[in-house]
């Protein structure tokens, strides 16, 4: 009998990893990218003789395929994604096949904003504690590459919207959801609910015994939660009451309980700072708890956490002036937790491609915090013609260069240079590595004049 056919669409991480496991298992694989592929990952192909395709799909072999794995980047209305549909074939993400071969417990955590620091402090919680635990999904390296020898006890999975469409039977035993606030609402029809719908696959498979960590002041995530009624162990983490199974924060103190074990901690001792990192590090103790780890461990491990590039980075400080580099705040509401964190008056740089922006929930800590805006973008007249009544000073520039020094000539020693751009950064970048990494590097080029 002929092994079962396995077309991936799309060759970056999470395909290239999936190939990898695949053929591992025996299926007869083959990769198709409809653009260019790294040449790292090309290389990786051909010494695993793989067949690949690249800067075209053939759509002939692609649909002869028993199961296809697709790249979350690809959208399920792109016509050939339809006509797999349509014909039958299972269409999965990297996460869904990968998870079918490991023996290893998995965390899975997602949310509108910080999915990535709760997923990374997790992992550190575990890892200080001496866990053997992996890092996957939307950051570290390929789940499905990891899985091919399956040495990890564990899994912590950063999970996107777009991953856990096209996950199906993949079971989590502790799932994290932070907040839905609008984001994406392109890829889903510019519906919210597909997306908060999106969001809620993170309970799909729930178990009696598994553990859901959730905030509990997103109000879709509350209505949600009141028409789906999950029969899974709830966790809630509250900014405003305590709880008494859950997570809550008063009186700038983190207070964890889970199973009547109370663990607390004044923020002022960890290395996270603001409301939202709050939110962040309540949700990876209640993981770290839920899988044992001690309370020795888990305070060591806020003591030691270093935080993911360009989240709130200190990108240096020239004549006392603060630069803080966010340019992964790619949506309103990371702005809001920004900004709400912000303890000095503040340079706010701004702009780059706007996906449908309601700045509406800034409108009290823009004129509370912000003293100048600068406009970094093609074009940023919904920016200026929004915050031109609020902002006593509106600068505008493509050049990250001059954005910085704009920063220095309007801040006053004791200020804050914040680049939190609320917009997707594809008209003057390649991504927001890319951003944030120009941003840190005018800093450097600014701080070398000053010195």
């Amino acid at each position: 009998m002929s092994a079962k056919k396995i077309v991936i669409l799309g060759g970056g991480e999470s395909g290239v990893g999936a190939a990898l496991l695949a053929q591992a298992k025996g299926f007869e694989v083959f990769l198709s990218d409809k653009g260019s592929l790294k040449d790292s990952y090309r290389a990786t192909l051909e010494a695993a003789q793989i067949p690949f395709e690249e800067n075209q799909h053939t759509e002939a072999r692609i649909l002869g395929a028993s199961e296809v794995i697709k790249s979350p980047g690809i959208p399920a209305t792109v016509p050939l994604v339809e006509k797999i549909r349509a014909q039958g074939t299972p269409v999965i993400s990297e996460i869904e096949f990968a998870a079918r071969y490991t023996k290893a417990r998995l965390i899975g955590i997602t949310g509108s904003n910080g999915k990535t620091t709760t997923t990374l402090l997790t992992y550190h919680l575990l890892k200080t504690a001496g866990y053997n635990v992996g890092l996957a999904g939307n950051v570290g390296d390929s789940f499905a590459a990891q899985v091919i020898d399956d040495t990890f006890d564990y899994f912590v999975l950063e999970l996107s919207s777009f991953q856990l469409d096209d996950m199906v039977q993949t079971h989590l035993d502790v799932r994290v959801l932070l907040n839905i606030t609008p984001d994406h609402l392109d890829r889903y029809g510019y519906v919210f609910q597909n997306y908060v719908d999106a969001k809620f696959r993170i309970l799909q498979n729930t178990r009696p015994d598994d553990t859901f960590i959730y905030f509990a002041e997103s109000q879709p995530i509350q209505t949600e939660l009141a028409k789906r009624n999950p029969a899974i162990a709830q966790l809630p983490i509250s900014l405003e009451n305590p709880v008494r199974e859950g997570g809550y924060f008063l009186n700038n103190t983190l207070t964890a309980i889970r199973n009547g074990r109370t663990f607390q901690m004044p923020q002022t001792e960890t290395t996270l700072r603001g409301p939202h990192n709050a939110i962040n590090a309540l949700a990876a103790i209640l993981a770290a708890q839920s899988v044992g780890v001690s309370d020795e461990a888990i305070a060591e491990g806020l003591r030691t956490f270093e935080n993911a590039e360009h989240r709130m980075e200190p990108a240096g400080t020239i004549r006392e002036v603060r630069f803080i580099n966010d340019s992964k705040a790619t949506n309103v509401d990371s702005v809001y937790y920004a900004l709400a964190s912000m303890d000095a008056p503040t340079v706010w740089i701004a702009g780059g491609q706007d996906k449908g922006n309601d700045y509406s929930q800034l409108d009290n800590l823009v004129r509370q915090k912000v003293k100048a805006l600068i406009c970094l973008g093609v074009d940023n007249h919904k920016l200026t013609d929004y915050f031109g009544p609020v902002v006593p000073s509106i600068q505008e520039t493509r050049s990250v260069q001059e954005a910085v020094s704009m920063g220095l000539a309007l801040a006053e020693p004791g200020d804050i240079v914040l680049l939190s751009p609320a917009c997707a950064s594809f008209d003057l970048f390649r991504n927001y590595v890319d951003r944030g990494n120009q941003f840190k590097a005018a800093v450097k080029n600014v701080l070398a004049d000053n010195t």
